[in-house]
């Protein structure tokens, strides 16, 4: 009797293939034939999914695109009621979700060098434009939601100008992303958060203690 292959488990391991091929060779460098060979498949097996680099380029973004959304929804659903918590949790947890953009280990790390290595390429390749403007609208409204519930809390300072802000931490966010790929030995994983709760610690009221109320 032939093996039966499941189609979902196939996929993943196809994904996880590719992933891995990226972050060695990078995105433009990356065949058929050489995420095949990391996936220990025939290329005709692999041709069943993809037809051409572009292709495996668009499923690489989209799969990278899919993993995110997944952790973060996953993320929002452990966080739950943020009213129940003090200033400096609700601070802690939003920097802990939005830590999930960042290359903080080894599986983040593949997903960034993906999303920087395709919009590279979209940047020339109209082929490409949709998914890299769907992920950079994706970040911005995820930045604004988050900024949004925090002002609702009454974390944030009053007064600030919540758009310009979730621009400000979309650029963090793409800047601590660049760097850390790019030079993990000057910017690690911890020295990745510090910055990012920094910042969000710069956006919110001073906590109020005794001697500050007098």
């Amino acid at each position: 009797m032939p093996k039966h292959v499941d189609p979902v488990a196939r996929r993943r391991h196809v994904v996880d293939a590719l992933f891995q091929v990226v972050v060695r060779e990078g995105l433009h460098r990356t065949s058929l034939r050489a995420v095949a060979d990391e996936a220990q498949l025939n290329i005709g097996s692999l041709r069943h999914y993809f037809a051409s680099q572009q292709d495996l380029m668009r499923f690489a973004m989209q799969s990278m695109l899919d993993r995110v959304g997944s952790r973060l929804l996953e993320h929002v659903e452990r966080i739950g009621d943020l009213d129940s918590r003090t200033r400096p949790e609700q601070l802690q947890l939003a920097a802990g979700l939005l830590a999930e953009l960042l290359p903080l280990d080894e599986h983040r790390r593949a997903e960034v060098s993906v999303f920087l290595d395709f919009n590279t390429a979209a940047r020339t390749n109209p082929a490409f434009a949709d998914l890299s403007r769907q992920a950079a609208e994706g970040t911005r409204r995820l930045m604004r939601r988050v900024l949004t519930r925090l002002d609702a809390t009454g974390t944030l300072r009053p007064g600030l100008d919540l758009d310009l802000e979730a621009e400000r931490l979309t650029a963090l966010l793409d800047g601590l992303s660049l760097s850390a790929v790019l030079h993990p030995e000057l910017l690690p994983p911890q020295a990745c958060l510090d910055v990012l709760l920094t910042h969000l610690h710069d956006l919110s009221q001073p906590t109020v203690t005794p001697h500050s109320a007098h």
